[in-house]
């Protein structure tokens, strides 16, 4: 019965979808003004080009898009993207899980204007950046196996956030409050309220940066009161015409009640504090007309201090650091670009739980594009990696393109990706989980077919995918009462498709309705999993929490010129969890120097579960606002 159900929702949101004739997220962008998403340029690290020359499967999250969102962080926008798996523990961004295609959240690679997030300890903390949602420009979301684009643990993709460069100089003042007028047990009632500031310095040769944010809230439930403090900067600095330094710098510390966050039900006083300190330095350097060189170097550091019991200390502390250079290059010739580089990358940890550990990687890669004006394109390369504990491996990938008209392009891939198993997953000690030193690499190849038309106010896509996972990493007991162990004995088949579909379109300018934007997006896997070792009779912490039915869809309209009201909904149904559908809203004000709006979040209070045994948030109500000076 409730699968019959479940059914029945699908349908509704895609009939809701193309009966609108609704835009998709990127595959469609719901911003309200016609353009043509083709010409975003995807920022990849070594051949950026426009999304109309490339042949994967990549989704583009605009500014335009997210300010017309009900969310308050970055975590909140990548759950209305069909085939990302945003597994939240709590609101306000303070901590989440994210996979993609039904991928582990180890299995994802987080990227800040091209630096590498990955965290060695756990893939819990990518997601701890140093950027407010204000600070985004857009995202880039690319799905399926990636090293040849993006080097080592983009198993399933990867996501590249983008920041903002100011214009003009001038400052943004931004503040919200909100509260789901429950009571704690203290009879006061639950309450969250953010600030923010930015300041920008714009001359003719520099553009500077610096963002300032706090979020602080006492829960929602007991033991998830929260407050996080960011500090950002960004600065380019333009030499001449052939050369472009770029700095960034950033600090997040971030505190949480993690009631039932990882060891439910005795974990119930169980906190958590995540620092993160991310600086980076790079340099584009045009050597000639055709030769572009790109050095980088970066350094993450980050500090995870949990407590089983907030009462009792010490608790597990984790120091990590992670250094990265690299070299890229780009090359432009007459019979197309090619681009080649190197990449060093050192990580070490010291933690009164899992140890003192490094390890080092060195990759090599390159790759060559035929030109993008040709109707039929193809790029092809590879990723020559070392790692000091597991040796050489290379990843090639392919696709290939063909334009049927300026418009409507089909197009078919293939990747290869590896994803090296964490500190975690090496070395963790607890009653719950016992690592295990023996662990291999997971290896991921890759194979997609599509459709998409992306211009002009109609636009569509399509595509089919599987997915092969050697080694796959699961955490598995022999019953009960045991401790999980992850091992990697398994092999990980994923089949799956997506559909998109939207509309936008600007009306009458001075009428009532002035533009509208709509789309909508399914997104269907099906995994299995195949073993040997007695899998079958093993209980398996993955198996039982892959997305099967995905349903996103959004609407946005303006009216009188300056309002806007947009209402999103998204539907899950997971492998043996309970289905559920959360609706968001916003109204909004919009001057040229100002804006105020309100948000409804989960309007229906329908109680959901995204991770392990932590409820979210019923219905909650946010009054904000930004000013520009």
């Amino acid at each position: 019965m409730r699968i019959a159900v479940s059914y029945s929702k699908i349908l509704i949101f895609l009939s809701l979808g193309v009966c609108s004739r609704a835009t998709a997220q990127q595959r469609t962008d719901s911003s309200l003004a016609t353009h043509n998403l083709d010409e975003v340029i995807v920022q990849e690290n070594r051949l950026a080009a426009p999304l109309k020359a490339l042949n994967r499967n990549i989704t583009i999250i605009s500014r335009k898009q997210i300010e017309g969102m009900a969310v308050t962080s970055i975590n909140e926008v990548l759950a209305f993207v069909p085939g990302l798996d945003v597994r939240q523990r709590g609101p306000g961004g303070i901590q989440a899980d994210i996979g993609i295609d039904g991928g582990t959240f180890d299995q994802t690679l987080v990227l800040l204007n091209g630096i590498k997030i990955t965290d060695p300890q756990t893939g819990h903390n990518i997601m701890n950046l140093p950027i407010s949602l204000s600070d985004v420009d857009h995202i880039e979301v690319l799905r399926g196996a990636a090293a040849r684009v993006y080097g080592i643990n983009a198993l399933n993709g990867a996501i590249n956030i983008i920041t903002r460069k100011a214009s003009e100089s001038g400052i943004e003042l931004s503040g919200s409050g909100g509260s789901s007028f429950k009571k704690n047990e203290k009879g006061k009632a639950y309450g969250a309220y953010a600030l923010g500031a930015t300041g920008s310095l714009v001359t003719g040769s520099t553009n500077q940066t610096l963002s300032l944010g706090l979020n602080e809230g006492n829960g929602y439930r007991y033991n998830t009161a929260y407050n996080n403090y960011r500090a950002f900067y960004q600065g380019a600095f333009e030499k001449d015409s052939a050369q472009r330094y770029n700095v960034l710098a950033g600090f997040v510390k971030n505190t949480y009640g993690a009631n039932g966050f990882y060891a439910a039900p005795g974990d119930k006083e169980s906190e958590e504090t995540v620092q993160t300190f991310l600086a980076a330095v790079s340099n584009t350097i045009r050597i000639n007309r055709k030769w572009v060189m790109t050095p980088r170097i970066s350094y993450r550091y980050t500090e995870d201090d949990y407590l089983y019991i907030k009462q009792n200390k010490p608790g597990n502390l984790h120091d990590n650091h992670i250094v990265d250079a690299e070299l890229n290059n780009s090359f432009e010739t007459g019979i197309g670009s090619f681009g080649a580089g190197v990449e060093g990358r050192y990580e070490y940890i010291n933690s009164n739980n899992l140890g003192i550990h490094d390890r080092t990687n060195l990759g090599l890669y390159g790759e060559y594009k035929t030109k993008a004006d040709k109707r039929f394109s193809f790029t092809v390369g590879g990723y020559l990696n070392y790692n000091s504990f597991y040796g050489w491996q290379f990843f090639p990938g392919a696709d290939v393109g063909f334009n049927i008209t300026p418009e409507l392009k089909v197009f078919a891939n293939v990747g290869t990706a590896q994803r090296l198993p964490t500190y975690t997953d090496l070395y963790y000690k607890s009653a719950a989980i016992i690592g295990n030193d023996k662990l291999g690499p997971e290896k991921a190849t890759f194979m997609e077919v599509g459709v998409r038309k992306y211009s002009g106010k109609f636009s569509y896509a399509g595509s089919v995918f599987y997915r092969q996972v050697a080694d796959f990493i699961d955490y598995v007991k022999d019953s009960l009462n045991q401790p999980w162990q992850p091992q990697n004995f398994q092999r990980a088949d994923t089949k799956g498709f997506t559909l998109s579909t939207g509309y936008s379109t600007t009306l009458q300018e001075h009428g009532v309705f002035n533009a509208v934007a709509v789309n909508a997006g399914y997104n269907y896997l099906s995994p299995s999993f195949k073993g040997d070792d007695g899998i079958n009779k093993k209980i398996s912490r993955y198996v039982i929490e892959s997305l099967r039915h995905q349903v996103t869809a959004n609407v946005r309209a303006t009216v009188w010129q300056h309002f806007s009201v947009s209402a999103a909904a998204r539907y899950c149904m997971r492998i043996n969890y309970k289905d559920y559908t959360v609706v968001d809203a916003r109204i909004a004000y919009k001057q040229p120097r100002y804006q105020l709006y309100v948000d409804a979040n989960n309007l229906l209070d329908v109680t959901y579960i995204e991770a392990g045994a932590v409820p979210m948030p019923g219905r909650w109500i946010t009054l904000g606002g930004t000013v520009r000076l």
